[in-house]
């Protein structure tokens, strides 16, 4: 969609091959768009050029996004970034979503030490991750 829209990008994924050339060409501005797979961005990245951080495939673990996010907001940065997550009504996705922030309730409660805060993550949470998704004839 962005080649036909004539829209210059280039794209980071566990095949790249030539991954010092794609980042630079992105932190010199010779390209507005930069697309990062959430594992292959995992590590050592600096994008100080980005302005906005836009996540269409969430992850199971909330860390790993928040990790994507930080690749942006590094020293140096001089622009205010934004942040989107893409997550339909309805799908795999936002059940994700409920689970990501479940996870983060949980970590909060280990790292205040508030035995009584913690969120539990059981049975009934896997099978409601696992549920079926509304059919468009429910709605």
């Amino acid at each position: 969609e962005l080649a036909r829209e004539k829209l210059d990008y280039v794209k980071l994924t566990g095949d790249t091959q030539n991954r010092e050339e794609v980042v630079r060409r992105f932190q010199d501005g010779e390209v507005p768009i930069f697309l990062i797979s959430l594992k292959a961005g995992g590590v050592g990245l600096n994008l100080t050029a980005a302005d906005t951080v836009i996540h269409f495939d969430p992850w199971w673990n909330p860390a790993v996004e928040n990790q994507a996010t930080d690749r942006a907001h590094r020293l140096g940065q001089t622009k205010n970034v934004f942040v989107y997550k893409l997550v339909v009504a309805g799908s795999i996705e936002e059940k994700i979503l409920a689970l990501q922030e479940k996870k983060a309730e949980l970590a909060a409660g280990i790292l205040s030490e508030d035995v009584n805060s913690l969120a539990k993550f059981g049975t009934a949470d896997i099978a409601a991750l696992l549920a079926p998704l509304p059919s468009s004839d429910d709605e």
